[in-house]
C-alpha cells in the first residue's frame, strides 16, 4: 500500500555508503575492458597511464560533488544539483537520459555480463540457448538469466533500504578481498620477469589494431588523442556510478559530512583495485594477449597463467559476485532519481510515493519494467559508448553547476567546499570536454545517438509541462 505520509529513513552511515560506491562502480569492466583499451593505444605505458588519469579524473569529479552533496544533502543527487543550478529542463534532460538509458541502460548491460559468467558454470545459461523465436527476434536463456536478478534485486530493494545496505555490504566486501586476493596472487604466482620487461621495453611507442589490415600502425599526435580517448570510453564506463550516493542521500545520516566522505574514500579504493589490477595483468601476460584476450576477457587469460584451468571458474564466480552487487547499488540509486522527478511533477506520479517500507517501490518496478525490456532487445553492445557521452557530458553540467551556485547563492552554507576550487573543477571540465568532442568526432554513430536520446528529451519536457502544473 503506497502512503504519501511515508519519508525516507536516514539508516545508512559512512561505512554504508562507502561500500554502495565502490559496489556500484565495480562491475565487469574491470575484467574485461583493458583489451579493447589495449587496440586503441597498443603500449604498456600508455594503458596504464590512461588508468591513472581516470582515477584522477574520477577522483577530481567525485571530491567536487561533495560541496554539492553537502548544499542539498536530499534524495535525487545529481538531478537535484541541476534543477538548483539551471532550471528544470536541464534537470529533466538530465532525468529523461538517467532513465531512458545511462542507469537502466547500464543495469541491462552488468546483468547480461551476470548472465554470461553464470553460462561459464552452467552451460544451458548461455545465449546460444535459445528457448523461443518469433521472426527475427529470439528469447535465450542469458536474457531470462538478465531479468531474473533485476527483478530479484528489484523486489529486495522494495523491501526496505536495510535489507538492501546488507546485501551490498556483504558483497562489496567479498568482491574487494576477492579483488586484491586476484591481484596478490597474480604477483606472487603468475607474474614472470621476461613478460613484464618486454611489455616495458616500448612502453610508450604508440600504436592502433587496425581491423581491417590485421596490422598495427604506429600513431602520435591528434590520432594519438583519438586514440586515448576512445580507449579511456572503457575505463571511464569502469569507473562511472560513483555518484550514486548521492541519490540516497536523503537516507544517509549526516549527509552534509557522509556523502562527501563516501564519494572520496570509495573513489580512491576503486581506483588503487583498478591500476593495482592492470599492473597485475601486464605483470602476467604479454601485451599482445591482453589486446587479443578471447572475447575480451583479460581477467580469464590472466586467472588461467596464476590458477590453471581452475582459473576461468573462479573468476566467473567473481565476476557473478561483482556484478549482483553492482545491479543492487545501481537499482537502489535509480530510483531515487525518478522519485524526485514524480515530485516534480516531471515523471509518473505514483513514483512520487513511498512504499510501506519508506523506499519507492513504484521508481523501483517502474525502472526494472524498462531494464528488462532493454535486457530482451539484446542491443546493449553499443550502450558503452552513447552511455558514457551522456554521462559526460552530464558531469560537465554538474561541476560548472558549483561555479553557478557560487555566483548565484553566495552565502549558501556549505558544509564542505569543492577541494582544490577553482582550479581542480574546471581541470575536470577541460579534460572531460576534450574527450567528449574526441567522442564525437571519431564515434558519432554510437556518440551522436547518445546526444540525440538526450536531446529527444526537450520535447517531451514541454508536453509534460502542463501535467506538471496540474499536480502543483
Amino acid at each position: 500500500m503506497e502512503n504519501q505520509d511515508h519519508s525516507f529513513k536516514r539508516e545508512l552511515g559512512l561505512f554504508d555508503g562507502t561500500m554502495l560506491v565502490v559496489g556500484s562502480m565495480i562491475g565487469s569492466g574491470i575484467f574485461i575492458v583493458s583489451s579493447n583499451m589495449t587496440q586503441h593505444v597498443g603500449s604498456t605505458g600508455w594503458l596504464i597511464l590512461i588508468w591513472v588519469l581516470t582515477a584522477l579524473v574520477t577522483m577530481i569529479a567525485a571530491v567536487s560533488y561533495g560541496e554539492l552533496s553537502a548544499m542539498f544533502p536530499k534524495a535525487g543527487g545529481q538531478y537535484v544539483y541541476l534543477k538548483e543550478a539551471y532550471n528544470k529542463l536541464f534537470a529533466f534532460l538530465y532525468g529523461w537520459s538517467f532513465f531512458a538509458v545511462i542507469q537502466t541502460g547500464t543495469i541491462a548491460a552488468v546483468g547480461v555480463a551476470f548472465s554470461k559468467f553464470a553460462a561459464y558454470l552452467y552451460e544451458p545459461l548461455s545465449d546460444k540457448n535459445v528457448l523461443w523465436q518469433l521472426g527475427s527476434f529470439k528469447l535465450n536463456a542469458a536474457q531470462l538469466v538478465s531479468i531474473a536478478t533485476v527483478i530479484l534485486l528489484t523486489w529486495i530493494n522494495s523491501r526496505g533500504v536495510k535489507n538492501s545496505k546488507t546485501l551490498q555490504t556483504f558483497l562489496t566486501i567479498i568482491k574487494i578481498l576477492s579483488l586484491f586476493g586476484l591481484i596478490i596472487f597474480g604477483f606472487i604466482l603468475g607474474a614472470k620477469a621476461e613478460v613484464w620487461n618486454a611489455n616495458w621495453a616500448d612502453a610508450w611507442n604508440a600504436q592502433a589494431w587496425n581491423a581491417d589490415t590485421q596490422n598495427w600502425t604506429a600513431i602520435g599526435g591528434t590520432t594519438l588523442m583519438a586514440g586515448i580517448a576512445a580507449a579511456m570510453v572503457g575505463s571511464l564506463f569502469s569507473s562511472d556510478a560513483w555518484n550514486g550516493v548521492t541519490f540516497i542521500a536523503g537516507e544517509i545520516k549526516r549527509p552534509e559530512r557522509n556523502v562527501g566522505l563516501s564519494l572520496f574514500l570509495g573513489t580512491l579504493i576503486v581506483s588503487i583495485i583498478y591500476i593495482m589490477a592492470n599492473v597485475m595483468y601486464v605483470a602476467v601476460l604479454p601485451l599482445q594477449q591482453i589486446a587479443f584476450a578471447d572475447q575480451e576477457r583479460v581477467a580469464v587469460a590472466a586467472a588461467e597463467v596464476i590458477f590453471g584451468n581452475i582459473g576461468t571458474n573462479i573468476i566467473a564466480v567473481m565476476i557473478m559476485i561483482s556484478t549482483f552487487a553492482c545491479n543492487n547499488g545501481l537499482i537502489m540509486a535509480g530510483a531515487r532519481v525518478y522519485y524526485t522527478m514524480a515530485k516534480d511533477g516531471l515523471f509518473f506520479k505514483q513514483a512520487g510515493t513511498l512504499n510501506r517500507f519508506d523506499v519507492p517501490g513504484w521508481s523501483l518496478w517502474i525502472q526494472g519494467i524498462w531494464t528488462s525490456l532493454l535486457c530482451l532487445t539484446g542491443r546493449y553492445g553499443d550502450l558503452l559508448d552513447y552511455v558514457i557521452i551522456i554521462v559526460l557530458i552530464f558531469y560537465i553540467l554538474t561541476i560548472l553547476g558549483i561555479f553557478i551556485l557560487r555566483k548565484k547563492m553566495p552565502h549558501a552554507e556549505r558544509p564542505y567546499k569543492a577541494f582544490g576550487y577553482p582550479v581542480l573543477p574546471a581541470l575536470y571540465i577541460i579534460v572531460a570536454t576534450v574527450i567528449s568532442v574526441s567522442l564525437l568526432i571519431t564515434k558519432p554513430e554510437t556518440c551522436g545517438w547518445g546526444v540525440l536520446i538526450m536531446l529527444a528529451g526537450i520535447p517531451i519536457y514541454y508536453l509534460t509541462k502542463p501535467t506538471a502544473a496540474r499536480q502543483r
